[in-house]
């Protein structure tokens, strides 16, 4: 059996290796390059901004201000936030505010994906959808810094069919909790998304904050992604069409993280049932194309979903066992009970230093960026390590629990001046 262990452990520890090892690759990029500056588009293009918003009355005010406060020319900017079975007072501030207003009431489909297709749906009937050039989406609680639309733009005039910007946090300091959500999103502008551009292959776009080419709304006739997480059916079906997603470094928005630990495991554990859908439905098309065109995109986005977290647990699990088996032997075995304990011990470590790397480098790199207080940043390093841990069991209970979307309570009201300076 120590045989078994010590090569089980390898075995596991090659496979992250191998496979992960173009996450190393990147962050060497990221650090060693720049990304080159856009120049201005020589044509201002016309764009919709679309905002689904259900219940969000306490937040959807600074969004829209935001947006009227761009640097970018306000008669080339229509702003349509999606009431989505509202019970409170969302929709009378929107229009308060200047924007158009889409009520939508219908608790059978349920999800962001079916407001924002019911919106086409609106535009389209009202002869409306074909005036714009690309659309924005926008969650309810983001709000911008005032150059994000200007500088979009410029990535948008390149060529790019779908564009992310540069999602930070409108509440790092709130809690552990915000600040590992915070940490994630910064390392996957700085580390995944710019490295990616580097390299000229396919971005990803993560929830909020981007940008779509208006003939991808006609292609699909709305918006057709209606999983648990419709972002990254996005990202799969762009990469399987051929389609590359830009990165926008300089489009910067701010985004609320959850501050519960219950309402960040419902998010979570929708997040990861969500990737196993999409998993299931383009996995294969992203395996069989792989090696025809975009190899490295459709890789990335495959292991972008590859359940590592259940690997992890397996590996966790076998050792766990072996000392088990091992105890009720009555220890005869010591080397056995030594090894499994040593291995389980090493692995937790390893990761939690590996982890801990991660947030070191991005809060080293991206300190400027973080809104928190300096001695808030360091310590924020010591917990990102078991924000991701939380990620094992929600990986597993992902597998068999039945996910609803759960709506999740945004309450930090905070203006883009503010964030900003």
């Amino acid at each position: 059996m120590l045989d078994f262990i010590w090569t089980f452990n390898r075995s596991v520890f090659v496979f992250f290796t191998v496979f992960y090892s173009f996450q190393i690759l990147y962050t060497i990029i990221s650090l060693i390059f720049s990304l080159k500056k856009p120049e201005p588009s020589d044509k201002l293009h016309r764009y919709a901004v679309m905002i689904a918003a259900r219940n969000e009355e306490k937040v959807i005010a600074e969004l829209i201000r935001s947006i009227k406060a761009q640097t970018y020319p306000q008669e080339l900017i229509d702003i349509y936030v999606v009431a989505d079975n509202c019970i409170d007072k969302t929709a009378q501030i929107a229009k308060d505010e200047g924007a158009e207003v889409i009520e939508r009431h219908d608790l059978s489909l349920i999800g962001k994906g079916y407001a924002l297709d019911y919106a086409f749906a609106v535009l389209k009937a009202q002869g409306k959808r074909k005036c714009y050039d690309g659309f924005f989406v926008f969650d309810a609680d983001n709000v911008l810094d005032e150059n994000f639309i200007f500088e979009m733009n410029k990535m948008f005039g390149k060529g790019y069919r779908a564009i992310t910007g540069y999602r930070n946090s409108k509440n790092f300091e709130d809690n552990w909790i915000t600040s590992s959500y915070t940490l994630w999103f910064l390392r996957e502008a700085a580390y995944l998304n710019k490295p990616r551009m580097i390299l000229n292959t396919s971005c990803a776009i993560s929830g909020t904050g981007y940008l779509v080419r208006a003939d991808i709304i006609e292609k699909n006739d709305g918006w057709k992604y209606f999983l648990l997480t419709e972002d990254i059916e996005f990202n799969a079906n762009c990469i399987i069409d051929g389609e590359q997603i830009g990165y926008c470094e300089d489009a910067v928005f701010y985004d609320e993280q959850p501050r519960k630990f219950k309402e960040s495991w419902n998010q979570r554990l929708r997040w990861m049932k969500g990737t196993y859908q999409v998993l299931a439905k383009y996995g294969y098309a992203l395996v069989s194309s792989m090696f025809k065109s975009k190899p490295l995109a459709k890789y990335d986005m495959l292991m972008t979903m590859a359940p590592a977290l259940i690997v992890t647990f397996a590996s966790a699990s076998v050792n766990l066992v072996c000392l088990i088996l091992a105890a009720f032997e009555n220890f005869k075995d010591i080397g056995i009970i030594a090894l499994t304990a040593q291995s389980l011990l090493q692995s937790l470590i390893g990761f939690y230093f590996i982890f801990m790397g991660m947030a070191v480098l991005t809060v080293i790199t991206e300190w400027r960026r973080i809104k928190a207080k300096p001695w808030r940043k360091i310590v924020s390093v010591f917990a990102f390590p078991f924000f991701i841990f939380t990620y094992i069991p929600i990986s597993i209970i992902a597998i068999f629990k039945k996910v609803k979307w759960i709506p999740i309570n945004h309450d930090v009201v905070k203006s883009a001046h503010d964030l900003s300076h």
